[in-house]
């Protein structure tokens, strides 16, 4: 990045459009985490944007257009995260057309998280793959953790709430990993650095064995 910012900001891009959605309340989850280190979150519900379909043309879109609202508030994030159902495979039209719609300047050097859900048995680790194969083509920074939850129709109880803490806390980490990386990647003062750092939870991959 050529400058640093004030503050660090986390979006989380929901590539859902069902009103009661379990990616949506997942993203929720994941940028609660965030907030606990980043100094604002918010989530890009991309119901409440008309897109048009990214035809590979280069034409210019007005300032008060959806496109150039969706891109200026993903571009004005340090951390990004991911949210999708798998759809045969793979993750869904309506988040592979925003995505296709936006490109290195509002991706390159960002950090990038990821969560999926699924009906069936593998979570969305197939979506999972594939957009992390596109956050590495966009240049973004993916974190290694990554959450995709199986059979998410019982993950939720009636209030929204997951019925499982621990997995509840994984999506947080997700969240968490994504702010603090970003705060680390725009630290303007080793010190600063050295004190997040230093904060960041134990690797278990580093134990003695």
């Amino acid at each position: 990045m050529n400058t640093v910012p004030d503050k660090v900001k986390i979006v989380g891009l929901c590539g859902s459009l069902r009103e009661d959605s379990y990616t949506r309340k997942t993203l929720r989850n994941a940028l609660d985490g965030a907030a606990k280190l980043a100094d604002s979150v918010s989530l890009i519900d991309l119901r409440e944007y008309e897109l048009p379909f990214c035809d590979g043309s280069t034409g210019k879109y007005g300032p008060d257009s959806d496109v150039k609202k969706l891109r200026n508030k993903v571009k004005s994030a340090q951390g990004i995260i991911l949210g999708t159902p798998e759809y045969h495979g793979s993750f869904t039209g309506v988040l592979k057309n925003a995505l296709d719609l936006m490109g290195f300047e509002e991706f390159e050097g960002k950090m990038l998280g990821l969560v999926s859900v699924s009906a069936g048995q593998m979570g969305g680790i197939n979506a999972l793959d594939s957009l992390r194969t596109i956050g590495r083509s966009l240049h973004a920074w993916v974190i290694p953790g990554q959450v995709a939850i199986p059979r998410v129709h019982e993950a939720f109880d009636e209030t929204g709430n997951f019925r499982n803490h621990r997995l509840e806390e994984r999506v947080k980490e997700v969240g968490r990993e994504v702010a603090r990386f970003a705060y680390l990647h725009t630290a303007d003062q080793p010190t600063k650095f050295v004190r997040v750092w230093e904060e960041a939870p134990e690797n278990p991959g580093a134990r003695d064995r």
